[in-house]
């Protein structure tokens, strides 16, 4: 399986050459990532070459990296509790945007990645690329050559605010047309700034401020050790004594 894996990196590299920009294999999974400017040449090569026939977008989405690889919650010094686990610095959506986290160990925030597959080869392929410009992250779109990012696309633009040039009809898909902001962006405030309600007096919908969502920080699940499993473990040991 390792030397497999090892000559489709090889016809990888082989195929994408000065357009590849990072290549990784780990637990079985090929990631790739290219510039933004190689970003539809790359995408045509892997659909197009004979040996590689990624025929079929699975999945295309946004990411922000925004404070990525910044903690949050403390893991080691901390009781088995849960609760004393106390808010560590600014996390997503707790910080103004003059005093903002800054993306660590990589060059831009905004991110795209996409999940090829193969029918014919019965193989699957991650790739990735950072938008050039974090004010107005830009990628070309991909619907020329997979159909199939059309809404993917959408959903990202949505949520995340990247523009997908070329892209036949980029509206929002999941919030609201007139909705301000993209969701999914981790400084946008975690209560929102509106709600919307229908109104069976006025016959429509209707914008008002949010004011009953008051804004709290989940505890995230600690894994504990189950007396059960010590107790089986006891008694088979005793029984084994005996």
């Amino acid at each position: 399986m390792s030397e497999a894996k090892s000559q489709f990196a090889q016809k990888l590299e082989a195929l994408l050459g000065q357009k590849l920009a990072t290549l990784s294999e780990e637990r079985g999974e090929t990631t790739i990532e290219v510039l933004p400017e190689n970003w539809l040449a790359a995408a045509a090569l892997l659909r197009d070459d004979a040996g590689l026939h990624f025929e079929q977008l699975v999945d295309l989405c946004g990411v922000d990296y925004l404070s990525w690889g910044d903690a949050e919650w403390d893991t080691t010094d901390v009781s088995s509790e849960g609760f004393s686990r106390g808010v560590e610095g600014a996390g997503p959506g707790r910080f103004s945007w003059a005093n903002r986290p800054h993306p660590a160990h990589i060059p831009h925030r905004f991110g795209v990645v996409v999940h090829l597959l193969s029918l014919k080869y019965n193989r699957r392929l991650r790739v990735r690329a950072h938008c050039a410009d974090d004010e107005l992250p830009v990628l070309p779109s991909l619907v020329g050559l997979w159909p199939s990012a059309d809404w993917f696309e959408r959903e990202a633009f949505d949520l995340f605010g990247i523009v997908f040039e070329g892209h036949p009809d980029l509206r929002r898909i999941l919030t609201d047309y007139g909705f301000v902001g993209h969701p999914f962006r981790k400084d946008f405030p975690l209560i929102g700034n509106v709600e919307v309600r229908y109104d069976p007096e006025k016959q429509r919908v209707v914008y008002e401020p949010v004011t009953s969502v008051e804004p709290r920080v989940l505890v995230p699940r600690t894994i504990r050790d189950d007396s059960r499993y010590e107790q089986a473990d006891a008694e088979r040991k005793a029984g084994g004594a005996k």
